[in-house]
């Protein structure tokens, strides 16, 4: 069954909205009865597509930055955060109840951002510090109802293996997602197959399913054609609008949301080689509109 999810949270509610993002956080939105409208309103369009194709939902919390470091920039506290994570799932759960009332299968996954830059590895941990820090806002999922926690724009593998052993430890599903540069290493410069694979073997294979996102499809098109079973690995694609560096996006001032019929186009010319993709959505400068489009390709091919 092929599942939707969002697209570029934070670059639509900075660049469309005009909203200031410190720490590029959407999580704060949740505080407020103005917050907690535009991100029920910014489902809503995602779950339209859902309905429209007749496909699943994942409904992905908006807690990219809601990890103990990033927390702490933003002066929340430990408590204030795990309330805060909570709150997301609740959010979650009352669009999964409007998805279902039409017929529509949702699932609830809680998202784990990196503990550092989205682009840059900078000093990674080990993954027993990498399993030790996450742990926390992991835990904190585990004890809702949330179906799986997802660790979107991995950099590193050690990062990776430390989130899906805590998610283990603690009795929820996982999923892990890895960005690329534009010549589809991992900015670490590991081959994707290679971090795919080593997470596998350090996990005895917990992870649900990986996926690749913040980088065009055109970036990971190449490491696609190393064949072998970690392809069967490759679950779901949330992919950039735009053919731009990560080094480039950094410093853009102004939003570069590419052409939603060409990354649609960019996703099918990939198709033969993701068999097991089942999940579809968007990363950086993506909205409805490139979801749309895509969901529509995919499945005319």
């Amino acid at each position: 069954m092929l599942f939707v999810t969002d697209g570029g949270l934070e670059t639509e509610l900075v660049f469309h909205d005009g909203r200031d993002l410190p720490g590029f956080a959407a999580f704060p939105l949740l505080e407020t009865p103005d917050g907690r409208a535009r991100l029920q309103r910014y489902y809503d369009g995602y779950l339209d597509i859902a309905r429209r194709h007749r496909t699943g939902f994942v409904v992905e919390t908006p807690t990219w930055r809601a990890n103990p470091d990033w927390a702490a920039q933003l002066g929340y506290s430990v408590q204030r955060l795990d309330e805060l994570n909570r709150a997301a799932v609740e959010l979650a759960e009352e669009v999964r109840a409007a998805a279902q009332a039409d017929g529509v299968t949702a699932v609830v996954s809680g998202c784990i951002g990196p503990r550092g830059d989205g682009y840059d590895p900078g000093a990674a941990m080990t993954t027993g510090e990498a399993e030790d820090y996450h742990a926390t806002q992991i835990g904190t999922y585990a004890a809702t109802s949330a179906d799986r926690v997802t660790a979107i724009t991995m950099t590193n593998t050690p990062e990776a293996v430390g989130v899906v052993r805590a998610a283990a430890a603690a009795g929820i599903t996982s999923a892990v997602s890895f960005t690329v540069e534009t010549d589809g290493r991992l900015p670490t410069g590991q081959p994707l197959h290679e971090a795919v694979e080593q997470t596998d073997a350090e996990t005895a294979a917990a992870a649900e399913f990986f996926m690749v996102n913040c980088a065009h499809p055109t970036h990971f098109a190449a490491a696609l054609d190393h064949d072998g079973p970690w392809l069967r690995r490759l679950g779901g694609l949330r992919a950039n609008a735009s053919t731009l560096s990560h080094a480039e996006l950094d410093v853009a001032t102004e939003l570069d949301d590419g052409d939603p019929d060409d990354l649609a186009a960019a996703h099918v010319a990939l198709r033969h080689r993701l068999p097991a993709v089942a999940v579809l959505g968007g990363c950086c400068g993506t909205d409805a509109r490139h979801v749309a489009a895509l969901c529509a390709a995919w499945e005319a091919n």
